[in-house]
């Protein structure tokens, strides 16, 4: 698999990279991305890929099921650098359909580090289970709404960073906007429009 990797990478230079030599110059120098993506480490679910995105324009973490945890060092630093050091005005919290963290968080999962994390997105399980009852929903269907409420949660979740109430407090607010991808159809939808606050 390494030498398709390098394969494709000798393709990449040949035609994408060379053909745009100024601009990957350019990005070489300094990164100014205007997006701080976070997303599902989903390996179908590629951000620059989904949105046409060129390198250097988005700032993105990834993990299991998209999830934002306020004891989570790794991206409480991305966070924080996105905002405070590239100035960032716009976060995205992305999730999809189809999502194997959010099948795990509804069947239960064995594996403790898997079932520990999982634990970050427990309120919006608990929301949906009622819901679910409520509407009757079907397993399909409850599924996609689970993973609509979880990046609902997450949003809230990094709302709540120190780093962003600070930066509220100081009059610097960014936008954070949530949105859903669609596994079958490839198009993104906004859950949660952060220019609406």
């Amino acid at each position: 698999m390494i030498d398709k990797l390098l394969d494709g990478n000798r393709r990449f230079v040949e035609t994408e990279f060379q053909a745009h030599l100024d601009y990957y110059r350019a990005v070489a120098q300094a990164q100014r991305p205007a997006v701080l993506w976070i997303g599902c480490s989903d390996s179908r679910v590629c951000e620059h890929v989904i949105t046409s995105s060129k390198p250097g324009t988005l700032f993105v973490h990834r993990n299991i099921a998209n999830l934002v945890s306020f004891n989570d060092v790794n991206i409480a630093a991305i966070v924080e650098y996105a905002l405070a050091h590239l100035k960032i005005e716009d976060v995205v919290v992305c999730g999809h359909y189809g999502c194997g963290g959010i099948r795990a968080l509804e069947e239960g999962v064995r594996e403790a580090y898997i079932a520990d994390w999982l634990l970050i997105a427990s309120d919006a399980k608990d929301r949906v289970d009622r819901i679910a009852q409520e509407r009757g929903l079907s397993q399909e269907a409850k599924l996609d709404l689970l993973s609509e409420e979880n990046v609902r949660l997450q949003i809230d979740h990094l709302r709540r960073f120190a780093v962003v109430r600070n930066m509220h407090a100081r009059g610097f607010v960014p936008r954070i906007h949530g949105l859903m991808y669609a596994l079958k159809t490839g198009r993104l939808e906004v859950l949660v429009d952060g220019s609406k606050r």
